[in-house]
């Protein structure tokens, strides 16, 4: 696997050519030139050589190997740390990975780890407007941020399409247990990907408050842009959780109706059923005195009584819908 992606030297927002590892020192010595280094998920030899091309902090450095890191922006000397949370939706199920991103006023090194899509097209769109990369690694940066927020979208529309579908079937049928287990997976997910998504609009309102020399002011217009795709993001993300939230409590509603019309039609039938009980009941204690004995209709109309009295109650239990 190739651990160098790329390396491309930019002067005055156009690019220059590709260059060495080695090379980078004295392109960085250059007026008005930055590198452009990415790197998908180094070993530490590599990141050894990559911090002393760029004079690195060692803590930075040794986050971009160990990973793991919640989205955040530090600042050690003259130079940015960034990590942001990437994903991308796999069979139904949210993947995450990582970019960690060192930025200094002529470089911008990506180092990307997991489930993240390649900064190739992020790249092109850069270079596609020299007039704004011309602003330096800062509007890089910026590309790169807003490529990692626009990814969320397909993965929220993705999932509301599955949240929909679980809102129909359950109206249509009681919810059963794969469907309940099915809402607490994309529960979770959500809750994951609120977890990466939150903390990246903090990590925009602090570039953009810090007044940092790495990011040009020409590109905060194009942060807060970041900023309010963020703020959508977080809210479609808290919208789905109420949906499934929801969708469990009319579940649990509509299963409850649904005893509660078991119970009534167990309990109407117990009723009839209650009135031959009671009369065959008397008859089974063996009275000696019973008149009706001896007269030659009595079991006709003991029978007959029975009947109309269970069809009188299987009538007004009918009414009432209970049956």
């Amino acid at each position: 696997m190739n651990m160098i992606v790329n390396c491309v030297a930019y002067a005055h927002g156009r690019r220059v050519r590709e260059i060495a590892l080695e090379e980078i020192s004295a392109i960085l010595e250059q007026e008005d030139t930055f590198v452009w280094l990415g790197l998908h998920e180094p070993d530490e030899n590599l990141l050894q050589q990559v911090q002393q091309q760029f004079q690195l902090h060692d803590l930075a450095v040794e986050d971009a190997h160990a990973a793991h890191q919640r989205p955040k922006v530090e600042v050690y000397g003259d130079s940015l740390f960034v990590v942001l949370r990437t994903a991308q939706l796999q069979e139904g199920r949210i993947c995450f990975g990582e970019t960690h991103i060192f930025l200094g006023l002529r470089y911008l090194v990506t180092v990307r780890h997991g489930a993240s899509l390649p900064y190739t097209g992020v790249r092109a769109r850069c270079e596609r407007t020299p007039e704004l990369l011309s602003l330096g690694p800062g509007f890089a940066l910026y590309t790169i941020m807003d490529f990692v927020g626009d990814n969320y979208f397909p993965i929220l529309d993705g999932l509301e399409e599955v949240v929909t579908t679980l809102e129909e079937d359950i109206v249509k049928a009681p919810l059963n247990q794969a469907a309940t287990e099915r809402i607490y997976e994309i529960k979770r997910d959500l809750a994951y990907l609120r977890r990466a998504v939150a903390p990246l609009v903090e990590v925009c309102e602090q570039l953009m408050e810090l007044r940092l020399p790495q990011i040009p002011v020409g590109t905060y217009p194009y942060f807060r842009d970041v900023h309010d795709h963020l703020l959508r993001i977080n809210e479609s993300i808290d919208t789905l959780r109420e949906m499934l939230t929801t969708a469990l409590q009319v579940s649990v509603s509509l299963a409850s109706v649904s005893q509660n019309e078991v119970t009534k039609r167990l309990a109407g039938w117990g009723a009839i059923l209650a009135v031959p009980t009671m009369i065959f009941s008397i008859y089974g204690m063996n009275f000696e005195f019973m008149p009706e004995l001896r007269w030659r209709y009595s079991y006709a109309v003991v029978i007959g009584i029975v009947i109309m009295f269970c069809l009188l109650l299987y009538r007004h239990l009918k009414k009432v819908k209970w049956l």
